[in-house]
């Protein structure tokens, strides 16, 4: 066998996605989502994709191409703040970043596939489509090991109750009218699950009484008391001095936080 082998992406997917903490680490399939797999030219692609349509779902094998190292003990963003060997895991940090995905099947339109939710960001490579078949790619009886414990759990109604103070409220709905931005729903299922410090969760304390979350771009401050969530602020994730600063101009949402860091100049990011 060598010691490399060398692969070439077929296309590249199109989400709109420009950060992990919008794509979540499974398809949210009770969602409205369209997604674009645009495969390469003057590769005969064309013809590789007849007789597809006829699918329900296909498999996406693709790269994370964001990780540059990997890690043996990871700690899942699901579940309690746990290491585990990364092979029992799905954590982009691997010897061989290579990841699977099934992705519901929309369309077939010459070179591209117009799929359903996924949980790819923009840009990721596909390295390969293959058709999902129930009866072999099904195995409702599996047993899932430690993932199987961590839903049972997640099965059970949220124990924590976020409230939106009324200046995170303003902020966030600013930032939807002005910039499209939204993450609320996202931040409150975690908030609402488990708000304790998490290091993949990007959950930190900012003080003795204070937390703070990595929503993507943004950050919330939030406090915790009892099982009530508040969240006090929304914040950029980089302050002027960076945003204004050559080599800054491909940061996520960075005219959306400039903007918000002159409406609220008090925020400290």
């Amino acid at each position: 066998m060598p010691d490399s082998l060398t692969l070439t992406p077929i296309g590249f997917i199109r989400t709109g996605k420009q950060v992990k903490f919008q794509a979540r680490h499974q398809p949210a399939e009770g969602e409205e989502e369209r997604n674009v797999l645009e495969l390469s030219p003057g590769c005969n692609y064309e013809q590789a994709l007849q007789d597809l349509a006829g699918f329900d779902r296909v498999w996406l094998l693709w790269w994370f191409h964001r990780n540059k190292t990997w890690r043996p003990l990871v700690m899942p963003p699901r579940g309690p703040a746990k290491r585990r060997g990364v092979f029992a895991t799905r954590s982009p940090h691997r010897p061989n970043p290579l990841g699977m995905t099934p992705v519901r099947l929309i369309g077939v339109e010459k070179r591209r596939l117009i799929l359903g939710p996924c949980d790819l960001v923009e840009g990721t490579p596909v390295f390969d489509v293959k058709p999902y078949v129930a009866a072999y790619d099904c195995f409702p009886e599996a047993k899932a090991g430690w993932i199987g414990e961590v839903d049972a759990e997640l099965s059970k109604p949220a124990r924590f109750v976020v409230h939106l103070s009324a200046l995170a409220d303003i902020q966030a709905r600013w930032l939807w009218e002005h910039w499209e931005v939204d993450f609320l729903p996202r931040l409150i299922e975690l908030l609402s699950r488990d708000p304790s410090l998490h290091r993949t969760r990007r959950i930190t304390r900012r003080d003795d009484r204070l937390r703070l979350i990595g929503c993507g771009a943004w950050r919330a401050v939030f406090s915790v008391d009892s099982e009530r969530v508040d969240v006090l602020a929304i914040e950029p994730g980089f302050p002027m001095r960076f945003l204004t600063r050559p080599g800054y101009e491909d940061v996520p949402d960075r005219e959306a936080q400039m903007a918000f860091l002159e409406r609220w100049p008090e925020v400290v990011a």
